[in-house]
């Protein structure tokens, strides 16, 4: 292979390793005498001398949800940029014993480290039990000293998205909450009320919802009828979507009668009618973040226990100043 490339046999380990210090143009070279020879990596002798199985595990749970599923699919491409695999191990439902079973089975597959991305707060009790061995890291919390923690800011989300709208006039912002046993919902809700709180604004109008756009229409539809606020924060897109099909049903112009702003940017939000104003999670980011902690823990680097990625506040036409 070497031979074929015209380069020497470091320069090959060095990109088969995806060692940085090599010229686009060598890689290049190295892999198009790759995939002539049909080249694949002992991935198992690798291990002998690494000491490494080059696996991440990630348990998961409630991956339907599109939070969830694409901090999965950030880990998992952050993880084959580093030349790991990834091993999934969802949860139908967070229970301790569930928790343990599937930590156990990533340790029989020897992996080199944990991620959880399991957005209930009991998801840490049950890994504090457990002298694992490995590194974890965990999606949502604070990082402890056995855990690491890797977040979005999800308050500051909140933050921005009630500053819009207080800074365009409204007074009466209400709030379609998600699950309040999520780790992120929780966030987002205490973000809207210190907010609120914090400009001498009442934080009274809040409805818990589901994270689907069916909650959202049943919570838009009393919204509707009780036109108590002037503008509305959702805790996620597919809510929003329903609140926006209820408030059209019942003759509520969105912006010009109520405001909209929902969380997280799936790329439909563009799409909604109208356009969705939302606060984006950078979902590719977390992830890239995940597998950095993962990295520097396996090469025994002290670092911080706790990375956060910041949101972003993206403005599109379902916000504007209150009527009158």
């Amino acid at each position: 292979m070497a031979g074929l490339a015209g380069v020497s046999h470091q320069t090959v380990s060095r990109v088969v390793n995806r060692h940085p210090s090599v010229s686009t143009a060598t890689r290049e070279r190295v892999e198009a005498a790759i995939v002539e020879l049909g080249y694949r990596r002992n991935t198992a002798a690798r291990s002998l001398v690494t000491r490494r199985s080059q696996t991440i595990g990630v348990l998961g749970s409630e991956l339907s949800h599109y939070g969830p599923a694409n901090t999965l699919l950030g880990v998992e491409r952050a993880a084959r940029d580093a030349g790991y695999f990834v091993s999934v191990a969802a949860l139908r439902e967070v229970r301790r014993d569930a928790i343990l079973d599937a930590v156990g089975h990533f340790l029989d597959q020897s992996v080199d480290g944990i991620v959880v991305i399991v957005p209930h707060l009991a998801t840490l009790a049950a890994l504090a039990e457990l002298p694992i061995g490995v590194p974890v890291v965990a999606v949502g919390p604070e990082g402890t000293h056995t855990v690491g923690g890797v977040r979005v800011d999800q308050r500051r989300g909140a933050e921005l998205a009630i500053r819009h709208l207080i800074g365009q006039g409204h007074v009466r912002i209400g709030h379609v909450a998600g699950p309040q046993d999520w780790i992120d919902a929780v966030a987002r809700a205490d973000g809207w009320r210190s907010t609120l709180e914090a400009a001498g604004l009442a934080a009274d109008l809040v409805t818990e919802g589901d994270w689907s756009a069916g909650s959202g229409y049943t919570i838009g539809r009393r919204l509707a009828a009780a036109r108590s606020a002037t503008a509305v924060f959702v805790a996620n897109d597919q809510m929003a979507l329903g609140v926006l099909c209820a408030l059209n049903e019942a003759g509520i112009r969105v912006p010009q009668d109520v405001s909209v702003v929902g969380f997280d940017d799936q790329p439909e939000a563009g799409y909604f009618s109208p356009p969705l104003t939302v606060v984006r999670q950078d979902f590719e980011e977390l992830g890239r973040q995940c597998v950095q902690m993962m990295l520097a823990a396996l090469d025994g680097l002290e670092g911080p226990r706790t990375l956060v990625v910041e949101p972003e506040l993206v403005l599109r036409s379902s916000t504007a100043p209150p009527a009158g």
